[in-house]
């Protein structure tokens, strides 16, 4: 079997990294996307609002890093979701749920200090393209 070299995927439709990372990276099939918190890619500023509006920011974040790798949330297998405050949980789920309303993939919620920026929520994911 023959291993496939790393391709990095980017997209002006999700945040620049802020950072030494890609926001994606590519290889044997599977695309891993850095974590993403609710910086708006238009004025690449992070937005104001609760954990859950900052949620939604966060998915529109990666739906667009999934486009610009010809993929979308089905094939998405697992999140990490990073929380400054699990008091926060059923707010985030409600948002969460609208983006993965049906066979959501495997995920894990950590509660954390601090995220970058101060965020209230950062997420990670790994898709798997069908083909």
């Amino acid at each position: 079997m023959t291993q496939e070299k790393k391709t990095i995927i980017s997209t002006p439709k999700a945040p620049p990294a802020i950072g030494p990372y890609s926001q994606a990276i590519r290889s044997n099939g599977l695309l891993f996307i850095s974590g993403q918190i609710p910086i708006d890619p238009e004025s690449g500023k992070m937005i104001n609002g609760d954990a859950g509006e900052q949620a939604e920011r966060v998915l529109k974040n990666l739906q667009a890093i999934l486009e610009a790798a010809g993929m979308g949330l089905e094939d998405v297998v697992k999140t990490t979701l990073y929380l400054k405050s699990l008091g926060n949980f059923e707010k985030v789920n409600s948002i969460y749920k609208k983006y993965f309303p049906n066979n959501p993939p495997a995920r894990s919620t950590v509660e954390v200090s601090r995220l970058p920026k101060d965020a209230e929520i950062e997420i990670e994911a790994v898709a798997c393209s069908k083909t």
